[in-house]
């Protein structure tokens, strides 16, 4: 993760915008006297939203995380697809 300034990250723009995109990591914007933004590349926006709203709701999270412990426990099973 890259923190920089808020001068730097306006000289720096494209470069900055690059680097986020091509490494897939985070540059934190570092502005004086204010909160400090963070920049990320869309697709992991995009999930962190698709999760948020996935355990926005207390019913849909509770079945989620039994799933996941689940699958953590070993508790799995297959499934054949059927062919439409």
């Amino acid at each position: 993760m890259q923190v920089v300034s808020m001068t730097e990250a306006r000289n720096n723009f494209k470069a900055i915008f690059d680097a986020v995109f091509l490494n897939n990591e985070e540059v934190i914007i570092h502005r004086k006297g204010c909160e400090n933004v963070v920049v990320i590349p869309f697709d992991e926006y995009s999930s962190m939203k698709e999760t948020h709203y996935l355990l926005s709701s207390p019913k849909n999270k509770e079945i989620l995380m039994r799933s996941l412990k689940d699958a953590r426990d070993g508790k799995t099973f297959e499934k054949e697809l059927i062919e439409v």
